[in-house]
């Protein structure tokens, strides 16, 4: 029985999770679920996951939620090549679970509710941005783009995790793509050595990565248009 990814690439961890197995040549089924339309809250899906978040497997009858563990299982069990999420040497793995991590409430957090406040939120609850909401993601997306850039990058470190791409790579490149859906990749570009990063990165996950990231285009697109004003102080 085929691999079936459940997935929107709408979402981050979705588009992590499409470009690995993409990346890795591991057949998997395509099974979308529209997060505008509420699909993940359907009865239908939530027997599949009553946790109503994306992405998830199946992997023969073997349910599996929450992104980072996906990608080490299949990481895993397919047999990649060690660079992803190396077996054997403990030093090297634990260099990535480190990132792994710490993502969840930095890079994750900051990055992502930027973007929700400005782009998502308002228009759901058809209200104007909450600025003070903003300015207090920015400030977290400033902090975080200088710690990776002096912990994770420190010592001329090409990747998040050492000398070669790892699953810490794609996880954090597709959070930062999602200030670019907002127009708010300042913070990244005027980080030199995190900016430098970002595009050694991107190639490498390309064609997949450019196909993963058409919605976050489309939003960029879509925000240019209208762009919500900040009031002068």
């Amino acid at each position: 029985m085929a691999l079936k990814l459940y997935y929107d690439f709408m979402s981050q961890p979705c588009r992590a999770a499409f470009i690995f197995l993409k990346l890795n040549k591991i057949p998997f089924e395509h099974k979308r679920v529209a997060l505008r339309n509420g699909e993940h809250r359907s009865a239908d899906f939530k027997k599949i996951s009553p946790i109503s978040l994306v992405p998830v497997i199946d992997d023969d009858g073997f349910i599996l939620t929450e992104s980072v563990a996906i990608l080490k299982y299949l990481a895993l069990k397919h047999n990649v090549p060690d660079h992803w999420y190396p077996r054997t040497d403990l030093k090297a793995q634990a260099r990535i679970d480190e990132y792994l991590n710490y993502q969840h409430f930095s890079t994750r957090l900051n990055m992502a509710m930027l973007f929700q406040n400005l782009a998502i939120l308002p228009r759901l609850r058809n209200k104007p941005v909450d600025w003070k909401q903003v300015e207090k993601f920015r400030k977290g997306t400033e902090v975080t783009v200088n710690q990776i850039d002096q912990y994770f990058l420190k010592d001329n470190r090409p990747y998040l995790a050492g000398d070669d791409i790892s699953l810490a790579d794609l996880v954090g490149i597709c959070e930062v793509m999602q200030l670019y859906a907002c127009c708010e990749e300042r913070f990244v570009e005027s980080n030199l050595n995190v900016n430098s990063w970002l595009e050694r990165v991107k190639p490498q996950l390309d064609p997949y990565f450019d196909e993963s990231n058409v919605m976050v285009n489309k939003v960029r697109e879509h925000f240019l248009k209208t762009p919500p004003v900040q009031p002068k102080l």
